[in-house]
This record gives C-alpha cells, structure tokens and sequence, in this order.
C-alpha cells in the first residue's frame, strides 16, 4: 500500500529495510515515475522514497516552484523525520541538481546526510550554462523548444491538447527552476557519486558527466548506457540492480558494488 504524503510516496513501504531511496522528479515528472522501481529495489531490502513536488499529480492544485531557494526549506523539513536509517539521493535531468543542493542543505543543518548520490543525465551545477533560455517563451514556441532539446514528452500527451495544458504550468516552473539557478560555490560534499547517462544524449556528454567528480571528496564511478537522454527507461533493471549495490556497500553490509551492462568512464 502506498504511503502518501503532500512531499514523499513511497509505493512499498518496507518498515525493516536498512536502507531508503530518495527519488527527485525530472523536470515535468512527478512521484509515479519511480514506483515502478519500488518493487524491484525492495527485493534488495531498499525502501523507495518518491519526492512530490508541488504542481504535479496529488498536488496539482498546489502551483509549482519557480526558485529552488524556495523550495528547499520545506522539502527538507518532510524529508526531516525520515533520515532515521542510511540513505542516498537518486536523481534524473533536473533531479541531479534538487538531489545535489538537498545534500548540501542537510549539510549545512548539521542533519544526516546521504551515503551516496545517484546523478543521472544531469549536467553539474558548476559548469556554465551555454544554451539559450526558453522559460519566457510563448507556449507553442516553449513546448516546441523543449521536444527539440529533451525529447521526454510522450507523443500522446504532444496529440492531447488538454493534457498539455495541464502538464505546461509545471514544465514551465520546472524549467524556470533550472534556468535561473546559479551555482554557490562551498566545500565538496563527503559523500560519493555515481553518475549515469546515454552515450547518445545530445544534453550531457561523457566530459560533463565526469565534471561530477569536482563536487565530490568522496568515491566516484561513472558509467553510460545506450540511449539518449531518457536511456533510463530502457536500462531499468540494470541501473536499479547497481544503485542496490552500491548503497548496501555503503551502508557496511558487505556486499560489493555491482557491474552493470554499462561502459565505465575513465577517472580525471
């Protein structure tokens, strides 16, 4: 049965697992997205913890957050009292960046922080922006943009006039997050990283994907699929079966990390 509250759903509560699994939204996305993933991580005893966003599904009459500065403190305090076991942060697109600064917070609380950061298909937060805004495009012109530069919007809900207006606030508000962040520089965070992405993603390419490393004093592994931005969707198994394995060697269980089908990347 799922435990739903206004910022966490977690599909397959597991009261005795050692280990929890904070999931972040892409961009448009909400908490569904990862219940799919509940089931097969808590066959490796790992509790799946979906963030809900304002804006999005059981929050949908809730606007979206502009500004990540915002959203942060409240987030943080619904993730408060559940950071009572180990636990990592897992992150897809704009995830990689509400995961990145949610680690950086709890630090700065003197709160328990993450064993291990998750980073998928994200671009890090230091490097400079070089792409041109599309927040305060038209509609037509914003949607169209963003099909061009993400390819994530499913061709039924492009043919669905209705559900794009539904859908538009909250990818907009997303988008306007991304867009007008600006990076603070502060000490690397002690926790490792494990970064994924598409070999074919034309938005972050491998020397991005290993720019991850300067945020970090902690262990590094990086690691590519086949596919584009969205390669995750076509490597489930094989991406949750690592993250298992890693955060179990984290936690002291010993258990090794796992090898995936992936293509490891070089260390810099």
């Amino acid at each position: 049965m799922n435990n739903q509250t206004r910022w966490l759903s977690v599909p397959r509560p597991q009261p005795a697992a050692p280990l929890r699994l904070f999931c972040f939204p892409y961009a448009g996305s909400g908490a569904s997205g990862y219940h799919a993933w509940a089931k097969t991580l808590a066959a490796a005893h790992l509790e799946v913890c979906a963030i809900q966003l304002p804006g999005r599904e059981n929050r949908l009459s809730e606007p979206a957050c502009e500004h990540l500065d915002i959203l942060l403190p409240p987030l943080l305090d619904a993730l408060e009292p559940h950071l009572d076991r180990p636990f990592g942060f897992f992150g897809h697109s704009m995830g990689t960046l509400l995961a990145f600064e949610a680690a950086r917070a709890l630090r700065d609380r003197g709160w328990p922080t993450p064993r291990r950061l998750f980073l998928s298909a994200g671009r890090p937060p230091h490097l400079a922006r070089t792409d041109t805004p599309l927040h305060g495009l038209p509609n037509d012109a914003f949607l169209a943009a963003i099909v061009a530069r993400y390819q994530g919007i499913p061709a039924a809900v492009l043919e669905h006039r209705e559900l794009l207006d539904l859908i538009l606030p909250t990818l907009r508000a997303d988008i306007t997050l991304l867009e007008t962040y600006r990076y603070r520089p502060a000490a690397p965070l002690a926790a490792g990283f494990s970064v994924f992405g598409g070999r074919s993603d034309p938005r972050v390419d491998d020397e991005s994907l290993r720019r991850w490393r300067d945020l970090t004093e902690g262990p590094f592994h990086c690691e590519t699929f086949d596919g584009g931005h969205f390669y995750l969707n076509n490597v489930r198994p094989a991406l949750t079966d690592a993250i298992a394995r890693c955060l179990a060697d984290e936690a002291g269980s010993g258990a090794s990390p796992g090898r995936t089908p992936g293509r490891q990347l070089p260390r810099s």
